[in-house]
């Protein structure tokens, strides 16, 4: 089975049961995020009970560590694809984490990714 790290678009739609997303996800062994998606995904909540649902429901994710190293990485591919692809920072830093840690990246928006070789995109 494979390990795959999820773009906040692919935690979105499964925090709405779409049941498209679930099937894929419970095809693989284990679906990773990090700090940053979290983070995108506070600053979507409309109100106090959305937040805390969102909190609540991520628990079937493990975390990921954002280290230095990681921070690096994603301003490189910034410095490389900002101007060409439009690469944004919280794009580059989900890139980089998938990168370090040599994981699949699960995301709808692949036109967001693509471009990265270093990636395998489900």
């Amino acid at each position: 089975m494979a390990v795959a790290f999820a773009d906040t678009n692919i935690v979105i739609e499964y925090l709405k049961e779409n049941p498209a997303i679930i099937k894929q996800m419970d095809e693989l062994e284990a679906v990773y995020i990090n700090d940053v998606v979290i983070m995108e995904l506070f600053q979507g909540a409309r109100d106090k009970r959305e937040l805390n649902f969102i909190k609540k429901n991520i628990m079937r994710f493990d975390v990921l560590p954002m280290h230095q190293s990681t921070v690096t990485l994603a301003r490189e591919i910034l410095d490389r694809y900002t101007l060409s692809h439009n690469m944004k920072i919280m794009d580059a830093l989900i890139a980089a984490t998938a990168i370090q840690f040599n994981l699949q990246l699960f995301t709808l928006n692949r036109k967001d990714f693509h471009y990265l070789a270093q990636i395998t995109l489900i």
